[in-house]
């Protein structure tokens, strides 16, 4: 379970956003400058609210009442809308970089890398792949470390249909074997409605419209 109730003053307006969800894929969609990357920020501890709640199982992220958690040790997996990968570092070093625990991590690993089809690119650096492969190596990055919640600002934006589409299929199966909270920041309205199982909208901070899955179903 993960518990969000926080505030933050932002340029033009107040960030005031609650929810709570267990494993389940939520998708936050909005306008450009609407709060959506700061709510991912605001919970994997790169920058912090001016008040509220952050709490996950039973870890608290953030309270008023106490020092944050710092961000290295909320056990958050974050892929971002660049990928961020290392460009001197190979992919299989990308990929093991926060993982604590190599050789127990090494046959979940091994399912992940089957799982997204990139077993053949571990010797590669970053600017010898495409951009397909790029976001299915940070997406693994973001899972071997084994987060307790994973969060994904615009990871398919730069791709092409096509490619977009077979990672759609490979987001919902990798939720469906990790069985963790996602959280995914998109634009396109088609991609929240087939990767959510719910979605909020927001406009300059808050929540204007909320549904479910069995509520996206019922409107086709």
């Amino acid at each position: 379970m993960l518990h969000v109730d926080i505030h933050k003053q932002l340029a033009h307006y107040t960030l005031h956003i609650q929810f709570e969800m267990g494993a389940e894929i939520l998708v936050l969609v909005g306008p450009s400058g609407s709060g959506k990357t700061t709510i991912l920020n605001s919970i994997a501890g790169l920058v912090h609210p001016d008040s509220g709640l952050i709490v996950s199982k039973d870890h608290s992220f953030y309270c008023d009442e106490q020092k944050p958690m710092p961000a290295r040790d909320r056990q958050i997996g974050y892929l971002f809308q660049d990928y961020a990968l290392f460009p001197h570092m190979t992919v299989e070093k990308n990929i093991l970089y926060g993982v604590k625990k190599k050789q127990e991590s090494q046959l979940m690993i091994s399912e992940l890398l089957q799982v997204l089809g990139i077993e053949h690119l571990l010797q590669k650096y970053p600017h010898q792949i495409s951009g397909g492969e790029k976001q299915r190596v940070g997406l693994a990055r973001a899972l071997a470390a084994r987060p307790s919640v994973l969060l994904l600002d615009e990871p398919l934006s730069a791709l092409d249909k096509e490619t977009r589409k077979q990672c759609q299929d490979e987001l919902l199966r990798l939720h469906e074997m990790w069985k963790i909270p996602f959280i995914i920041v998109t634009h396109d309205l088609e991609e929240a409605e087939r990767l959510g199982d719910r979605i909020i909208y927001l406009d300059h901070g808050k929540i204007v419209d909320e549904r479910w899955k069995r509520q996206l179903i019922s409107t086709y």
